[in-house]
């Protein structure tokens, strides 16, 4: 390709919308351009890298056994009622009518799909296992698009599903998509962690993100660093810190004090004095329009992903004002657990084996002390906070350290929930008709593309790995008009062409700092720089990530080229994370 015949408009300033740095490079570099919020055209550069990590996903989804498929974007509603999750989704699913007024859905995932197929083609053991993929766009709604790729309306996904006769049989199959998953960042050049994950919409057993530090991430991950323990916050465990002072004498009953004007946690801890683990913090949400209190420790947080584990409702939010006033007789502030009748209360593990703590009477601007759980009001206890930040490892004891990161892949395990609710059964080899057993497995491309610039830029742009850079190298003269270095600079782009090497030459009629600027930009790894020193024979070759200039002979160069990008595949495929 010559630089001159294509479109690639580079910008030298930063875009004001644009906040993280890889959405500021994606538009610096002409890499894309927005239409609409969380909606982006991806030009000529960004569709080359895209599709060079479909490229890798396709292989080394091919060498695990799973067959490619492309699927309808536009799913009617039937499918989504047989699994239950037409009215489960909410606001993320993009709804429509056609003009019979029939209901449809632009697809955010295909497990309904891809079972619908399933129901009439599968019939016996004999034909499984089965891995079932496809490469497509994606659609959900989101209502706050933000960080250019990274949360948008519109993406590219790779899904995959694997039908198997039983559980270790799904075993196998899960375990063959995270291999491959680390094979596919390997090569793309990613440093990332598998870490123990939420399911969340989509159900199921087990799963695991595959998640990119990085400070421009909305994900936050536990890591130990002491036994490799890595977790999702909303699936995280730790030991949490204890109360630096004891608990006092159980043995006095709950006394009501008057607290007026004092509605949180801190106000009501400033005003009678004892810390604020020694509160209980309780939360009214509505589960399917029920009544639930949750207790937690007055300093901790609500993990709201463990608590759809535990309460199973279609619906699980706070409750409304009206609704606190109903069943408890007060308003939020003053809320306890003391006295409540028809209400669930669910207490987290960190207040079990506590006591003279102080809670809300259910009465404004009254609290109790002395209030111990068991003795003053039951409760079910289960694991319902956040790990924060000095908690330690369930493992070994470690203090946990959090991680922003960017998620950029997703397996689970979903069992028997699609196959069940959509009559999916084969023949086992009893003869008995049985529900296969189902895997999901995302991988985000766009996320792939922005974790990669959040990992690899500097000052002057992208610094990304040649297995998905647009190109992994630039053939630059510096000057066109000299004869020699035109003809030496042909004559390199063309050798490099036959090489099988992806190479652009920059043949514009602009001033050599401008063409540097403009590959360091859009992140090509290497350029091969044709100069003065051509009168001797040499040019030089540069890696963007160092800087390093080497001077080679021009015979030579394409051969010290071709092996510098093998080094460097090399070098990405041995750096898998655990």
């Amino acid at each position: 390709m010559r630089w001159s015949q294509l479109f690639i408009p580079t910008l030298r300033e930063t875009p004001a919308e644009a906040e993280v740095v890889s959405h500021q490079l994606l538009l610096r570099a002409g890499y894309i351009r927005q239409l609409a919020a969380g909606l982006y055209s991806y030009l000529y550069l960004s569709r080359r890298s895209l599709l060079k990590i479909e490229r890798i996903i396709r292989e080394e989804m091919d060498a695990i056994g799973a067959q490619e498929m492309f699927l309808p974007e536009l799913h009617p509603a039937e499918v989504w009622r047989k699994s239950g999750r037409w009215d489960a989704i909410g606001h993320d699913m993009f709804r429509l009518q056609d003009r019979w007024g029939r209901e449809l859905c632009l697809g955010m995932t295909e497990e309904e799909v891809m079972t619908s197929i399933a129901i009439g083609e599968l019939r016996s053991y004999k034909q499984l296992p089965q891995i079932w993929y496809q490469i497509q766009a994606k659609f959900r709604d989101e209502p706050r698009p933000k960080s250019g790729l990274m949360r948008v309306r519109r993406f590219t996904m790779k899904d995959s599903y694997s039908f198997d006769i039983d559980a270790a049989a799904l075993d196998i199959s899960y375990k063959k998509h995270h291999a491959a998953y680390c094979r596919i960042f390997d090569r793309c050049g990613l440093r990332y962690i598998a870490v123990e994950a939420h399911s969340g919409a989509m159900g199921g057993s087990q799963s695991h993100e595959f998640a990119v530090p990085s400070d421009a991430g909305e994900d936050i991950v536990a890591i130990c660093e002491g036994c490799g323990y890595a977790a999702n916050l909303e699936k995280a465990l730790s030991k949490h810190r204890q109360p630096t002072a004891p608990d006092q004498s159980a043995d006095e009953p709950a006394e009501e004090f008057a607290t007026p004007g004092k509605k949180t946690i801190a106000e009501v801890a400033e005003f009678d004095g004892a810390p604020e683990t020694s509160h209980i913090k309780s939360l009214a949400m509505a589960a399917d329009g029920k009544p639930y209190l949750i207790l937690l420790r007055g300093d901790h947080s609500l993990n709201e992903a463990k608590l759809s584990s535990v309460i199973a409702a279609a619906e699980i939010r706070p409750a409304h004002p009206e609704e606190i006033r109903k069943w408890f007789g007060a308003d939020a502030g003053s809320l306890g657990p003391v006295g409540l009748t028809d209400i669930t209360i669910l207490t987290d593990q960190a207040l079990r084996d506590r006591g003279d703590l102080i809670a809300g009477a259910n009465k404004n601007d009254h609290h109790l002390r002395h209030v111990t759980p068991g003795r003053d009001f039951e409760t079910t206890f289960a694991d319902l906070r956040a790990v924060a930040e000095g908690d330690t490892c369930v493992q070994c004891d470690t203090t946990l350290k959090l991680t922003k990161c960017i998620e950029v892949g997703h397996i689970f395990k979903l069992g028997y929930r699609y196959s069940e609710s959509m009559g999916l059964r084969v023949l086992d080899p009893n003869g008995k008709e049985v529900a296969p057993i189902m895997g999901s497995y995302g991988i985000g491309l766009e996320r792939i593309l922005t974790a990669s610039i959040e990992q690899n830029h500097d000052e002057a742009g992208m610094v990304l790995p040649a297995t998905i850079a647009p190109f992994e190298v630039v053939v630059t003269p510096v000057n066109l008009k000299d004869d020699a270095q035109r003809e030496a600079a042909e004559a390199l782009y063309q050798s490099c062409r036959d090489r099988g090497i992806d190479v652009i030459f920059d043949d514009r009629k602009e001033r050599a700092g401008v063409k540097f600027a403009d590959a360091e930009l859009i992140g090509i790894p290497y350029r091969i720089t044709v100069g003065n020193k051509i009168s001797d024979g040499i040019v030089e070759l540069v890696t963007r990530s160092t800087r390093q200039s080497t001077d080679v002979r021009l015979e030579e160069a394409v051969e010290r080229l071709a092996e510098v990008l093998a080094n460097s595949a090399g070098a990405d495929d041995s750096s898998a994370s655990p």
